[in-house]
């Protein structure tokens, strides 16, 4: 089996013929190249080209165009400050819909309107032409709560849930209709699956998280898999305060951070649910030898069971060594799903 197909067939509930291998790297592709980061996120084939050295010099089964969160908030016309070397920030002080009203007048982006939305769904054309028959290719967007936080800010979205429930399913709303346009061009370029961050949606707590976020992340999924596309979940985080309601979604994949256990997921979500991760980026993947990498995503692959998936709990840090990497890609190949371990 190639990348694709081993991704594939365990989507599908197939037998792959082992363990699927898909890392976040962003700023770690980009220092592969040997590009600075704003090149890597401002031009497609930049992207491309370090995606598909990255997966190649390190045998991913997948490549992804996951680049950072202001894509759709730049189309939009959101504050940004922009880095040479790192990623973009919003700015919270300039908040597009730090005055509410703000919502009822600005429409969807067209995200083939010839700004950030479209470097990234010329990016998965890019991929798919040049190694989509061997590799996956994943789009990416924002979730909900992520895109809310992005637009109104994180400190001021979070009183919103007390002070105006209105407004957030309003905005949640808004996010979701926008994000289900993005998605669709990229299904349409060559996505085989698409991924979900939303990592603000570790921050809000159970309550919250089932009466304003859930609902709308189910739509979106929902509206994703309605295009033929897969999701891949991916809340940065502590979310093990939420996992139930993650599975309840219908994801294919469920990333985990490493502050939530995978036994949990596992016992939470489901026999069938397919788990990714989660060993801490930093801690371990970047600053272990490479028998400790070995041992701990050995471990993982204990407490979540089959299916599953090899990846650290978050992106690759940009200065992890690089026989860390082999070390879990190692583990993955060495292991077929259903073993007995």
């Amino acid at each position: 089996m190639n990348g694709r197909e081993r991704i594939l067939s365990l989507l599908n509930g197939e037998q792959a013929d082992r363990l699927p291998f898909m890392p976040i790297t962003m700023m770690f592709a980009a220092d592969q190249l040997g590009v600075k980061y704003r090149d890597y996120i401002s031009d497609f084939r930049v992207l491309g080209e370090a995606q598909l050295l990255t997966a190649e010099r390190f045998d991913f089964d997948y490549v992804s165009v996951i680049s950072d969160p202001a894509r759709e908030a730049a189309d939009l016309g959101a504050a940004i400050e922009w880095f040479d070397d790192q990623p973009p920030a919003l700015q919270e002080d300039r908040a597009l819909f730090a005055d509410k009203a703000a919502l009822a007048r600005t429409r969807v982006p067209d995200p083939l309107g010839g700004g950030r939305m479209q470097d990234r769904v010329d990016g998965v054309a890019y991929l798919k032409q040049k190694a989509g028959k061997e590799k996956a290719v994943e789009g990416w967007v924002e979730g909900p709560c992520a895109m809310g936080a992005d637009l109104r800010g994180i400190n001021t979205l979070m009183l919103d849930f007390y002070d105006d429930p209105g407004f957030v399913r309003d905005l949640f709303a808004f996010a979701v209709e926008m994000e289900l346009g993005f998605a669709k061009a990229q299904i349409e370029a060559g996505a085989d699956l698409i991924g979900v961050g939303d990592a603000a949606a570790s921050l809000v707590g159970p309550r919250w998280y089932n009466e304003f976020v859930w609902p709308l992340e189910k739509k979106l999924v929902d509206g994703i898999h309605a295009m033929r596309g897969h999701v891949r979940l991916h809340i940065c985080g502590n979310t093990r305060k939420i996992l139930e309601g993650m599975g309840r979604l219908g994801c294919e994949i469920v990333d985990l951070d490493w502050m939530s256990p995978l036994q949990s997921a596992r016992e939470q979500m489901g026999a069938g649910q397919v788990l990714l991760g989660n060993i801490d980026p930093v801690a371990v993947l970047r600053n272990k030898p490479p028998d400790a990498v070995a041992a701990a995503i050995a471990d993982c692959h204990r407490q979540a069971g089959d299916p599953y998936i090899v990846s650290a709990g978050c992106e690759v840090c940009r200065d992890t060594p690089p026989e860390n990497v082999r070390a879990l890609h190692t583990y993955a190949v060495s292991n077929r799903p259903g073993a007995r371990r």
